[in-house]
């Protein structure tokens, strides 16, 4: 997965719920949109580039606070579960 890709995706999304005016609803409808409807492979990626870089951004691409806040907030959640076996 292309963090980068990734990254612009997810801050699109924060671009959407930052304009709610309640700060605690918007960034559980981040969590919320990113935990329905992105696939597990995204948002391992997402956790994984979270993990190399804790304040959200590297030299190309950088996480808004609104949606670094929410992945932060809910990353169990937003961890996929391991197949069943």
């Amino acid at each position: 997965m292309d963090s980068a890709n990734l990254i612009r995706m997810a801050n699109r999304i924060g671009d959407f719920f930052d304009a709610m005016p309640d700060r605690p609803e918007a960034v559980e409808g981040i969590a919320s949109h990113i935990q329905k409807f992105w696939e597990p492979r995204m948002r391992t990626a997402l956790l994984d580039f979270l993990e190399r870089h804790p304040d959200g951004q590297d030299s190309e691409v950088r996480l808004s606070p609104i949606v670094l806040e929410a992945i932060t907030r809910n990353r169990q959640r937003l961890t996929p579960k391991a197949p069943a076996h």
